[in-house]
């Protein structure tokens, strides 16, 4: 049943991006954004426990009985290390608080959900429903925290505009929106151009595009 229940649980994180570090008796540790990051890393890391959470009581295990699963997603910085162990005991070291918050959140959800903190929300935005817990007291934190239960996938027409509705201001892109204005203002005169906008996935060029886009339609 064990056996099933993981196969499950590393099919789905795989599907989403995601890399499972740990098992731990019942419990699974997984990252996703390592071994390399992804602007799309939280999403992904939601979409697979939203998955989970359908996919686990549809196991069929001896007992005839329904598993489910209580799944904590958390997202921050951590410094992850070389491999240790072999096969079902290999694990990636990791440094951080992000998993001890992530743990937390998971004994603190209900079975069968998906809880979230702050810093995971801001970066979903209204790409989910959710619902909100309130500010919780998690053990080894100092501070208590906001959290929310992750009910399902939001209702906004594309992934930008989702985003675009988490109310994130758009900062320290001034320059760069000054320079596309100024070769609008090239290319209106008759010297066309081009202009290649490039960086690291989540830096913010879709909304330097759609803030581009705003200002001219208001001309």
């Amino acid at each position: 049943m064990i056996g099933a229940y993981h196969r499950c649980c590393t099919d789905l994180i795989e599907q989403k991006g995601g890399f499972v570090a740990k098992y731990m008796g019942d419990g699974v540790l997984a990252y996703f954004g390592y071994p390399r990051a992804h602007e799309h890393d939280a999403e992904c890391a939601v979409q697979a426990g939203l998955a989970l959470v359908e996919a686990v009581p549809e196991l069929e295990t001896a007992a005839g009985v329904a598993l489910r699963v209580r799944i904590g997603i958390a997202t921050g910085p951590v410094v992850v290390g070389d491999l240790i162990g072999e096969g079902a005991a290999r694990e990636q070291a990791v440094v951080g608080e992000t998993p001890n918050l992530a743990a937390r959140l998971q004994a603190l959800a209900e079975p069968g959900s998906v809880v979230i903190p702050a810093s995971t929300r801001r970066l979903t935005g209204g790409l989910f429903e959710y619902r909100d817990l309130g500010t919780v007291v998690l053990k080894g934190f100092d501070e208590s925290a906001p959290a929310g239960q992750v009910l399902g996938a939001g209702t906004a027409e594309s992934r930008f505009e989702a985003l675009r509705a988490s109310g994130t201001p758009l900062v320290g892109r001034a320059e760069e929106i000054d320079i596309l204005m100024r070769r609008w203002e090239q290319a209106k005169a008759g010297d066309g151009c081009v202009v290649l906008l490039s960086g690291e996935p989540g830096v913010g060029k879709s909304r330097i595009a759609q803030t581009l886009v705003e200002r001219l339609a208001g001309e």
